[in-house]
């Protein structure tokens, strides 16, 4: 039985929901095993250091990149009509937008994909963070921040098609994208083997990332065979979640579609991989300074990702995957502001990551004594 005759079957809404559900239980599971964060990496490498974090996000970058241009090139799949590359941009949203959300990352301990994953291991502050995060985004995107997100967003933008793709602004095409994307695989893996992160984690980094090229992969061949209009989109979570999130309260019946699926597929991979490997344990805040730190950078992100384009993972990695201009844009500005954030933060409490336990890291009492001695000791020299 071929996708035509499923598409016929059951329809393109179904599919691409059941679809959806599919590859968001690969990712969350990936996700949690390989404990993939962006807030970790930028972390790590604002200590100036390039270990097992660094090594985990350029693997699941590089290999959507790489896949998804190697999916391009071999005329496999075609995202000339995805919104980020066809629709007008915006570089001021993509910059302030991105500058938010890092920030937000930093306070919230967290991003908005691990948020999600996390939830699904019992950590409550990662739930209470993951719903203001949606409410925000919701009011960003049609309630009473929609018109200060349009405002900034209307500040420096920037026409749909080839000014929107990187590779065209340089004359290049998807060859270029996709030995770029194998380079980094290579600086991954090296990075990986140096800071001995195992096969297991390795491989689950590099799963996260084709799984962003999968969902590319998926929607466009869907969009071929259903007679109803399909989005070409890939894995994204501001804008799903808080969808997801209205339909649940206003809705007796929630629209099908890729998305649909994507965000209780995520939680449901995430809750089985923790229950597997035991890692399911409930959390919970410790006290309130700490509850108003993640509660501030939630409130960042669901802005911030609403109004850069999408959140770490729907930006950074399956936007920077198509080489959508803004997209590039905002995870450089996601990356600034993390860095920023955590600076400041650790030079007005001379301390890094004592505020409370890392929302994304699971670490034990005496794993964080010893990161609080090391940081000390650091300072000390």
């Amino acid at each position: 039985m071929n996708l035509e005759t499923l598409v016929d079957l059951a329809g393109g809404a179904v599919l691409l929901s059941a679809g959806g559900l599919l590859i968001g239980m690969a990712f969350g599971g990936f996700a949690q095993v390989s404990k993939f964060c962006l807030r970790s990496a930028v972390i790590e490498f604002s200590q100036g250091a390039l270990g097992s974090k660094v090594a985990i996000w350029l693997l699941t970058f590089a290999a959507a990149v790489a896949t998804a241009q190697a999916l391009i090139a071999f005329g496999l799949l075609d995202v000339s009509e995805a919104r980020q590359l066809a629709a007008r941009g915006s570089l001021s949203g993509s910059i302030i937008g991105g500058l938010m959300f890092g920030a937000g990352m930093i306070l919230a301990r967290g991003c908005a994909s691990r948020l999600l994953v996390l939830s699904a291991t019992g950590n409550l502050r990662a739930l209470i963070s993951g719903l203001v995060l949606t409410v925000v985004a919701q009011a960003s995107l049609r309630g009473v921040l929609s018109p200060a997100r349009e405002m900034l967003s209307e500040l420096w933008t920037v026409q749909g098609g080839s000014s929107r793709n990187l590779l065209s602004l340089v004359s290049a095409g998807p060859q270029l994208g996709l030995w770029l994307g194998l380079l980094w695989l290579a600086c991954g893996l090296v990075l990986a083997r140096r800071a001995r992160i195992g096969y297991r984690i390795g491989a689950s980094a590099i799963g996260v990332g084709l799984m962003v090229a999968a969902g590319w992969q998926f929607t466009y061949v869907v969009s071929q065979f259903s007679f109803s209009p399909v989005q070409v989109k890939s894995i994204s979570f501001t804008g799903p979640s808080a969808d997801a999130l209205m339909g649940l309260i206003n809705s007796t019946s929630v629209p099908l579609g890729f998305d649909t699926g994507l965000v209780p597929g995520v939680f449901a991979g995430s809750l089985l991989a923790a229950l597997m490997t035991g890692d399911w344990k409930v959390q919970g805040f410790q006290d309130g300074p700490g509850m108003w730190r993640y509660l501030i950078g939630a409130t960042l992100m669901g802005f911030g990702g609403m109004l850069a384009g999408g959140c770490a993972v729907g930006a950074g990695v399956t936007g920077g995957a198509i080489f959508a201009l803004t997209a590039w844009i905002a995870l450089a500005a996601m990356w600034a502001g993390a860095i920023a954030t955590h600076l400041v933060l650790d030079g007005k409490v001379a301390r890094s990551e004592l505020a409370g336990p890392s929302v994304d890291s699971g670490s034990t009492a005496t794993e964080m004594d010893d990161r609080q001695r090391s940081f000390l000791l650091r300072r000390q020299a």
